[in-house]
Parts: structure tokens; C-alpha cells; sequence
């Protein structure tokens, strides 16, 4: 609070100079009359425009004293205690009085008081009061996580066909198998039967059908007692079993993109995969995947240039790459990739040149941690923030090590493996940022050189790398409440110096070099099944990549595979009451 405002505060809590009184079921507060239209146009109407100069009593409706006195005491402070007790009557009250300070307030503790619980809600309440800003934010994060909200939340219930309509035709609506959305619609329906049957073509018209396996269109579609009563359902059936068809001939066609029933939906989150070493030189090729098309898309590129052996992090909505090397010089630049805007800004040079690097980020910081300088393998470590752009070394690690891996979990950092100038290590340590201190931790079961590390199931994984004389398709994981490693399934292909990320809850290894060429291989692991499997592959072949994953954005449409919005008929939809 200004010290001038605590002067006002403070002649309103005497009752000096005051010159109105706001009058709610009779409860009385002297106030300034300036200080209340600063605060908001309805008191400056009130004051100047529907009432007399000489008025100085005002009568408000509809507002009980303990909202007033909150509204009164954010006139004169600036500040508001919104709780979730008092946040609906108060947003009520300051949407008539139009108190923008407290809307905002509000709305912000609407937005992180948000869960799949009561997204519904607050999507409905922002709805009936005509809050823009928070209607969109309460349909994305109800989109964002609808596998939860549909399985959980009792308002999801009490949707209207409209709202529950607006929400599965969304290309934004996040599910990992379009079956989540079938079954969410029969859960919906099941509510309340005998008034909602009456829906289900409307409904089953937004889901992705196509996309779903045959057999349980068949078992699970076909054979429902509600669809196989409903003629216009069984039209759309034909459609589909038309569109699979389509789809394993045209993979990704315009005319797949156009069908509602196959178009996929946007991905919540987009894998990078960032330079690297192609056909005898380093390249500046950006490649995103899409997971939901299971599509590579090339991304424009204006940084020309070309780099390997480079680390990238994702952080605040941009992609940061770090050192690397063009084929004769070894970087300590740091160039940072604005995803909204599509440009590159150089930001604050490293102390150290670092090629073969290993970056992760932890609590706001990027790591950058050994490598090599053109002369030595490192031990150095430091870490950068953003907000000053500045580096700052931290402490240097038990060992010296390039072609290494690293990442967090539990407020800590992980790096293993890599190669110390004479030999590839099996070694692994650990970073503690409140001791700044490096510890050694047990050693993996095989050394790894140019290995991909990462967290994932609350463990760190060790994959593939080069152990000396092999390239590996072996992993392993590391347990930090055992202090043990453990054998994990083997990838299905040799590969060291790839990329390697999480998206989707699957972890994802693209490129690398298998020992005789680079590869443009991608595959993915599933914790859950404990299997890997292969995805689409890169459109290049390329080795000493980087990989992260990017999420959160405003225009995430950019860097996924191009969809259209055409419906795949021209027959008119049904009314929707």
C-alpha cells in the first residue's frame, strides 16, 4: 500500500473530510467520493450522473455489509481477501459495481482454485456473467484434462447437450484414445435416459470413430442398445467403417484432415527435435511431433546456424539451445526460440564452450553441466536464470564428463555415464541445489557414453549410449529411495547420441548413430505396459540431436500437423436444446 493511500485509509477509518455514505441494509460507511470512482465507473455514475451534487447518502442494493466493506477497503488498499468462502458473492457483487481490481482477483483465485472437479462449475459461472477471459480458461483446462473430468466430476453430469457438445467436438479436447470420449458419452446419457437418448447422434457425430481400434467399434458401438435403436447412428456407422478404410490406404490425406470422424485432435504438448549431425555435417533442422497425428512437421528455422552436439530445454514458453558445435568451433553461446513469435534471440554466453553438453531444468534454472571445451572434458557445472539473464557456475561435479545425460527428479539433479577422455563411464552422481554439492550414487550396470537420460515412473532412466565397443539397446533405472539400478525392457534398436523426451506419458528416443549409420528411427517406452513400440519416424536421419517438449502454448496449433475445420458431410446438424 502507498503511503497516500494509507493517508486516505486512514482519514476514512476518522471519518475526515469524508463527503458520502454508502448505505447497505442500513450499515453505514463514510467515504471519500473520489476515492470510489477511481475505483470503479459505477460509483462515478452514481456520484456525477443519477444522483444531486448535494446527495451524500447512498443506498446500495443487493450487496451484503461484509461484501461492501471488502469492496470499500480495496478502494482505499488495493487489496482483497478472497476466499473461497466469500469468491462467488464477491465476484457477483463487483461484476454489477463493475470493480475491475477485484475481478481480476477474483478470477485469478477461480483459476488456481481450478481442478476437474469444479472446472464445470466455474465454466458455467463465468458463462452467466459473461467473464470472457475465464470462460476460455475454464473450457481449456476442461478440455486439458477431460479423461478426469469425465470420469470424476458430478457436474460433468448435469451438462447441457449444448455445453457437452461444445466440448467433444473440440480439436483441443485431450484424450489419449478417442474411447475416453464414447464412453463419456454414454456415462453422460446413462444420467438420465429417458430425456437424453435423444442425443446420441448428435453426439456420436463428434466423436472420432475412425480413429478408434475396429474391434471395439464392433463390440462396444455397434452392438449399444441405444446406438443400434437410432437410424441416423447407423449412418454414421457406415461413414466410419468408410473412413478406416480411407485411413489405412491415405494416412494423413486432406480428405482424413477434413473427415470429422478421422481428423486427430491437437496434442496438448509437441516433441522438439533440435539439430544434430545429418549426412556428414551438423544441420539446423527443427522437427516437431504431433502425437496425436503421429506426424512429423518441419519447423521453420531462421537461425542458420547449424549445430550438434548441442543441449535444448524448454522453459517459459521458449526453447533454449545451449552450446553445441558446427563442425570447427565449440559454442558457449545460448540461443533462446520464442514459440509465440517465432524468433531467436541470442541470450547470455556460458562461462565455459560446451559441445557433447548435458541441460536439464529445474525450478525455474537450466543446467548445463560438462562437456567439452575443444581441449578437455568438464566438470563444470552451471545453471542460468532467465529473469537476470546471467549464468552462475555452482559446484563441479566428482567427475569430468562429455556425452553424458542428465536430468531432475525430487528437487535434485541426475547425470550418468558418459566419457572422461580415456574411457566411457558407467559412473553416476547426484546435485543437491540447497548444499550445492555433487554425490556420487551407485554405478549403472553398463557404461554409457553418448546415453540418453531421463525421468520417468518416479525413477531415472539410463538408455541405450556406447559402453566402448557397442552401440546399446539396453536400459536400465535407477530407484533413489534404493540407491539401485535395475534392468528396464531393451529398446528395439541399437542407438547412442539420440534424443530423448517424455510426452503423452510415454517416454520417446529419436535418432542416433547404431553403429554403422545415423538414423532417422523414432520408438517410445510405456511404463504402463512395459513395452516399447514405433511410432512414426523423422523425416531426416541425424545423430547428436536434442530433444524436449513443449507445452502450455497459446498457439500449439502452429507446431502441430495442419488440420481443418470442415466436417466430412453437408448434412445439417440437429437442433440442440
Amino acid at each position: 500500500m502507498s503511503e497516500s493511500s494509507s493517508v486516505y485509509d486512514d482519514l476514512r477509518l476518522e471519518k475526515e473530510l469524508c463527503d458520502a455514505v454508502i448505505r447497505v441494509d442500513n450499515v453505514e460507511f463514510h467515504t471519500h467520493k473520489i476515492i470510489l470512482c477511481n475505483c470503479s465507473p459505477y460509483f462515478r455514475a452514481l456520484f456525477t450522473n443519477w444522483s444531486t451534487p448535494n446527495c451524500q447518502v447512498f443506498d446500495i442494493p443487493n450487496v451484503s455489509p461484509d461484501i461492501m466493506k471488502l469492496i470499500i477497503e480495496f478502494a482505499y488498499t488495493g487489496f482483497v481477501p478472497v476466499t473461497k468462502n466469500n469468491v462467488q458473492e464477491l465476484f457477483i457483487a463487483v461484476d454489477r459495481l463493475n470493480v475491475m481490481g477485484i475481478i481480476q482477483a477474483c478470477s485469478q483465485f477461480l483459476e488456481k482454485q481450478m481442478s476437474p472437479e469444479n472446472c464445470i462449475g466455474i465454466w458455467w459461472f463465468a458463462d452467466a456473467y459473461y467473464h470472457p477471459e475465464l470462460i476460455h480458461k475454464a473450457l481449456l483446462f476442461t478440455l486439458s484434462n477431460f479423461e478426469k473430468v469425465a470420469a470424476t466430476s458430478e457436474e460433468f453430469l448435469s451438462l447441457s447437450a449444448q455445453k457437452l457438445v461444445q466440448i467433444i467436438e473440440s480439436d483441443q479436447l485431450n484424450v489419449k484414445q478417442e474411447k475416453t470420449v464414447y464412453e463419456a458419452i454414454l456415462r453422460w446419457i446413462d444420467f438420465a435416459p429417458e430425456d437424453r437418448r435423444k442425443y446420441i447422434a448428435l453426439l456420436l457425430f463428434k466423436v472420432r470413430l475412425a480413429l478408434m481400434v475396429p474391434e471395439y467399434v464392433i463390440d462396444n458401438v455397434t452392438h449399444n442398445e441405444v446406438v443400434k435403436a437410432c437410424a441416423e447412428c447407423q449412418m454414421i456407422l457406415v461413414k466410419t467403417l468408410e473412413a478406416m478404410n480411407d485411413l489405412r490406404k491415405n494416412w494423413f490425406s486432406e480428405s482424413i484432415i477434413c473427415n470429422f470422424l478421422t481428423r486427430p485432435r491437437l496434442p496438448t504438448a509437441i516433441l522438439f527435435a533440435v539439430g544434430g549431425w545429418s549426412e556428414g555435417s551438423p544441420t539446423n533442422t527443427i522437427e516437431a511431433y504431433d502425437v496425436r497425428a503421429d506426424r512429423w512437421v518441419n519447423v521453420i528455422n531462421t537461425d542458420k546456424t547449424p549445430r550438434a552436439y548441442q543441449g535444448v530445454a524448454f522453459l517459459n514458453g521458449s526453447v533454449y539451445c545451449v552450446g553445441g558445435f558446427d563442425g570447427v568451433v565449440q559454442f558457449s553461446t545460448v540461443h533462446r526460440f520464442n514459440l509465440d513469435a517465432h524468433t531467436w534471440q541470442e541470450v547470455a554466453s556460458m562461462h565455459s564452450r560446451r559441445c557433447y553438453v548435458s541441460v536439464t531444468v529445474m525450478d525455474g534454472h537450466i543446467y548445463a553441466i560438462g562437456g567439452y571445451d575443444g581441449h578437455n572434458r568438464l566438470a563444470t557445472a552451471e545453471r542460468y536464470q532467465p529473469t537476470t539473464n546471467q549464468w552462475t557456475l555452482i559446484a563441479s561435479m566428482q567427475d569430468q564428463r562429455s556425452d553424458a545425460s542428465c536430468t531432475t527428479l525430487h528437487g535434485k539433479v541426475y547425470i550418468c555415464g558418459g566419457f572422461n577422455g580415456s574411457e566411457c563411464l558407467s559412473t553416476a552422481e547426484c546435485y543437491n541445489p540447497e548444499t550445492n554439492q555433487w554425490t556420487l550414487i551407485a554405478d549403472m550396470d553398463s557404461r554409457r557414453s553418448g546415453i540418453g537420460v531421463i525421468a520417468y515412473a518416479d525413477r531415472v532412466f539410463a538408455v541405450g549410449g556406447f559402453d566402448g565397443t557397442a552401440r546399446l539397446h539396453t536400459a536400465e533405472a535407477y530407484n533413489p529411495q534404493t540407491n539401485t539400478w535395475n534392468a528396464v525392457p531393451s529398446m528395439l534398436h541399437h542407438r547412442s547420441n539420440f534424443g530423448i523426451a517424455l510426452i503423452d506419458d510415454c517416454l520417446f528416443v529419436a535418432g542416433g548413430f547404431n553403429g554403422i549409420t545415423t538414423t532417422l528411427d523414432v520408438e517410445c517406452y510405456d511404463a504402463e505396459t512395459s513395452e516399447w513400440s514405433g511410432p512414426r519416424n523423422m523425416a531426416i536421419s541425424r545423430s547428436a540431436l536434442s530433444c524436449c517438449t513443449v507445452y502450455g502454448l497459446n498457439n500449439m496449433a502452429d507446431y502441430a500437423a495442419p488440420r481443418y475445420s470442415q466436417q466430412f458431410s453437408g448434412e445439417e446438424e440437429d437442433e440442440v436444446e
